[in-house]
C-alpha cells in the first residue's frame, strides 16, 4: 500500500508540464451574449458562480484589466469561513508558481544591467570548486528560466516520496527538505535527459533564485523589492506575508482536490517554503497588485523595466504543448494567443492571463487547491471575441499604485 501511494503521488504531482486543465467555451454563445449586453459582471458571474455553487472553493476573486487600462473586480464567497470575511481586490493570497514570473523578470533585469548573462552556466555562477556533474556544469541561466535544463519537476528521492504521501493527508509542504545543500548534492550526480524538451521544474526555479542570491550577494527579498515590486508600486506583493498590508485579513486556504485525503473545504495551512524554494513558489499578492503587474507587461510606456518585462514574454521554445517564455506559458486557441501563469499550493489556486493583442488581462484567485481552471481562459477569450466586434466594457478607475521610477545603476 505504501509503494502504491508513493507512485500515485509521484504521477499526480510530477507527471506533466503545468498539471492543470483549462475549460474553454464550446461555442461563441458566451462571447455573443457579452457582446450584446456589454455586461462584464454578467459575463464573469456566468463563469464564477457555478464554481462557487459546486463547492470547489469557499471564495473567488476575479479581476479584469480592460483595453483602456481600467480595472474591475468581482468577488464571490468568503476569505475566511469562520468569520465570513468577504474577499476583495486587496485580499492577500498565496500565489504559488506565479512567483516564477516575478523571478524571471528579476533575472531579466539583472541580465539587462550586465550583472548576469543568459548563457552563464552553473559552473560559472556557483562558487569555484562546487562539485557538479558534467551535465550540471553546462546548465545555463536561460535553461533554468525556460524549464529546458533537463532538471525534473522535483527530484524523486525517497524523502520526496515520503513527504508527498504525508502531504496528501495533511497539506504540509513536501519540499521542506529542498535546501541549498540538498540541491547541490543532487547536482553532483545529475544526468540530463538526451532530449532538451521543456520539462517544468520547480527545483530548477529554486536553483535559479539561489544562484541569483549567490552572484549578487543579496536576498531575493531585497532584490525583488528594489527592482520589481517597489518600481511598479506593488506594495502588497512579497515573500513574507506578515510584513504585507492586509495580512490579518488574508484569504485562508482550504482543501480542494488536494490534499487528497483531507475532506474538501477543511482548513489547510499555508505552505512554508525553504529559502531555496522561495523564488519558485513563495510569493503572496492580491488581485490589485497582480493586475498592476499585468499592465506593466502590456503597456510599453518607455520605462526600461516594462520594456525588459515585455521582452520576457517572447516564446523561447515553439512546437511544445506548453510554449515557455521566461516564467510564463503561451496557449494558441483558435488563433487567439493567451500568455499566462498559474499557481497551485495547498489551499490556493491562482491564475494570471494576458491577451496581448487586445491589451486585456484577467486574474483569478481562489482559496482552495483545484486542478481544473474554469474561469481565466474562457473569460479572456470571450472578451477577445467581443473586442473584435468593436465592443468595450464599462470600467471603473484603478487605484493609483505609485510611479515606476527608473532603475538605478547598482546591482
Amino acid at each position: 500500500m505504501r509503494i502504491v501511494l508513493f507512485a500515485a503521488a509521484a504521477v499526480c504531482l510530477s507527471g506533466c508540464a503545468t498539471l492543470t486543465t483549462m475549460d474553454l467555451d464550446r461555442d461563441d454563445s458566451g462571447a455573443r451574449s457579452y457582446e450584446h449586453s456589454h455586461d462584464l459582471k454578467a459575463a464573469v458571474d456566468s463563469l464564477a458562480e457555478p464554481v462557487l455553487a459546486s463547492g470547489e472553493t469557499p471564495g473567488i476573486l476575479v479581476g479584469v484589466l480592460t483595453p483602456d487600462g481600467q480595472t474591475r473586480y468581482f468577488s464571490y464567497g468568503v476569505a475566511d469561513k469562520d468569520t465570513g470575511a468577504p474577499i476583495g481586490p486587496d485580499t492577500l493570497f498565496q500565489v504559488g508558481s506565479i512567483s516564477k514570473g516575478f523571478l524571471s523578470d528579476l533575472v531579466a533585469v539583472l541580465v539587462d544591467r550586465g550583472v548576469l548573462h543568459w548563457d552563464d552556466t552553473l559552473e560559472e555562477l556557483l562558487p569555484p570548486g562546487t562539485p557538479l556533474s558534467p551535465d550540471a556544469r553546462k546548465i545555463t541561466l536561460l535553461q533554468l528560466a525556460t524549464h529546458t535544463s533537463g532538471l525534473p519537476r522535483e527530484p524523486m528521492v525517497f524523502q520526496t516520496f515520503e513527504y508527498l504521501v504525508q502531504y496528501t493527508f495533511t497539506g504540509k509542504n513536501f519540499y521542506r527538505h529542498f535546501t541549498a545543500a540538498f540541491a547541490l548534492d543532487y547536482l553532483k550526480d545529475f544526468e540530463a535527459p538526451q532530449d532538451r524538451e521543456m520539462r517544468y521544474s520547480n527545483i530548477g526555479y529554486g536553483i535559479l533564485g539561489y544562484v541569483v542570491e549567490i552572484k549578487t550577494g543579496h536576498t531575493l527579498d531585497e532584490l525583488m523589492a528594489r527592482y520589481i515590486t517597489s518600481p511598479l508600486g506593488l506594495y502588497s506583493t512579497g515573500y513574507e506575508p506578515q510584513l504585507l498590508p492586509g495580512y490579518a485579513e488574508r484569504a485562508h486556504g482550504y482543501t480542494g482536490d488536494q490534499p487528497f485525503f483531507k475532506a474538501r473545504g477543511s482548513p489547510t495551512p499555508d505552505m512554508q517554503f525553504t529559502e531555496l524554494m522561495k523564488g519558485s513558489a513563495a510569493l503572496y499578492s492580491d488581485a490589485r497588485d497582480l493586475l498592476s503587474y499585468a499592465a506593466a507587461n502590456l503597456e510599453d510606456d518607455g520605462d526600461r523595466l516594462t520594456h525588459v518585462m515585455q521582452q520576457n514574454l517572447k516564446p523561447q521554445m515553439v512546437g511544445t504543448e506548453d510554449v515557455p517564455t521566461m516564467g510564463w506559458f503561451v496557449d494558441d486557441i483558435d488563433g487567439e494567443e493567451i500568455t499566462y501563469q498559474q499557481g497551485l499550493v495547498a489551499g490556493y489556486s491562482s491564475y494570471l492571463g494576458l491577451d496581448r493583442r487586445h491589451h486585456t488581462a484577467v486574474v483569478v484567485l481562489q482559496n482552495s487547491f483545484n486542478w481544473h481552471y474554469r474561469i481565466g481562459h474562457p473569460l479572456l477569450l470571450r472578451l477577445a471575441k467581443a473586442a473584435d466586434l468593436n465592443t468595450s466594457p464599462a470600467a471603473v478607475p484603478a487605484r493609483p499604485r505609485g510611479a515606476a521610477p527608473s532603475l538605478g545603476k547598482n546591482p
